[in-house]
């Protein structure tokens, strides 16, 4: 059995084990045997004159406004680069409507460049889910004491982000930032399939005939309001009520309860395609999980 330590290869030529106490050898002798053949040093190795090494020519600095084809897809966020070189070669890739294969090739950001028919750009995409607090919205409203949510999440990437949906600055809840336009458009179009969560504060109870009238559906200015769900919070007034719908504007939410008479005081989005406030402050944002962003997509 080896218990970690190493075996010991040398043996005797009896066969028996060499482990045991050894025996002395005469004082004076030496432990090294003499090579008669071998000197004690190494012969000195034969000298080259070696031909000095030309200097190497001064890189000449790249144009700042050009990025080689393959990084400007890779950093889109469609693929690898490795990826974007097959794609390039096998021709489904045009630069300004061109079909280009070489490998290598520039382009200046400002081209169109179509990957396998879309036309992408080649920032990365980003997704951040912000727990907004009071004091800052979507939109400029003329208040100079009114800041915009960007505020919030400028430091978070150089990426140019936008607010998914638009919220007032005594709004607060979740709000997802993302510089993918087709996740913006996704969740922001009337027909939109994604459920949000608020929580509304109102300055009397809700009646119970209001509430089956908004869980009904109301009309308000040509347009229909449908709802998913409309529920009293349980252990709270009347006044704290639970509404589910797919609309990102909350000016919708809040239109519907202002329709039948009554104050909004307070809108709260708790839930946003899923998206929880689970471990994130007021104030607080963090990027979406990989996993998060599929889901998002796959709604």
């Amino acid at each position: 059995m080896n218990n970690g330590k190493g075996n010991n290869k040398r043996g005797t030529s009896s066969g028996k084990p060499s482990f045991g106490p050894k025996k002395a050898k005469p004082s004076g002798g030496s432990s090294f045997k003499k090579d008669d053949k071998k000197g004690g040093f190494s012969k000195p190795k034969p000298s080259f004159d070696r031909k000095p090494k030309a200097p190497k020519a001064p890189k000449t600095p790249g144009n700042p406004d050009e990025i080689r084809l393959n990084k400007y897809i890779s950093n889109s966020g469609v693929c690898s680069r490795r990826d974007a070189d097959i794609y390039i070669q096998s021709g489904n890739v045009k630069v300004n409507g061109e079909v280009i294969t070489e490998m290598g090739y520039k382009v200046k950001l400002n081209d169109v460049v179509n990957f396998d028919g879309t036309v992408i750009t080649p920032e990365k995409k980003e997704y951040i889910l912000l727990n907004k607090p009071k004091g800052f919205t979507t939109a400029g409203d003329g208040d100079v004491n009114t800041s915009n949510v960007l505020d919030l999440v400028r430091n978070a990437t150089r990426a140019r982000l936008q607010a998914v949906g638009r919220m007032d600055k005594t709004t607060t809840g979740l709000l997802l930032f993302t510089n993918d336009t087709d996740m913006v458009r996704k969740f922001t179009i009337p027909n939109q399939r994604s459920s949000k969560v608020y929580q509304i504060s109102l300055d009397k109870n809700l009646k119970y005939e209001d509430l089956e009238k908004v869980a009904g559906g109301l009309t308000i200015e040509n347009h229909r309001a449908f709802v998913e769900e409309i529920s009293y919070i349980e252990e709270q007034p009347k006044s704290e009520i639970g509404l589910k719908m797919k609309t990102s504007n909350v000016k919708v939410v809040r239109s519907i309860f202002e329709h039948l008479g009554y104050d909004v005081l307070k809108v709260d989005r708790v839930v946003f395609a899923g998206l929880t406030k689970k471990n994130l402050p007021r104030g607080n944002w963090r990027f979406l999980t990989e996993q998060e962003i599929i889901n998002l997509k796959n709604i």
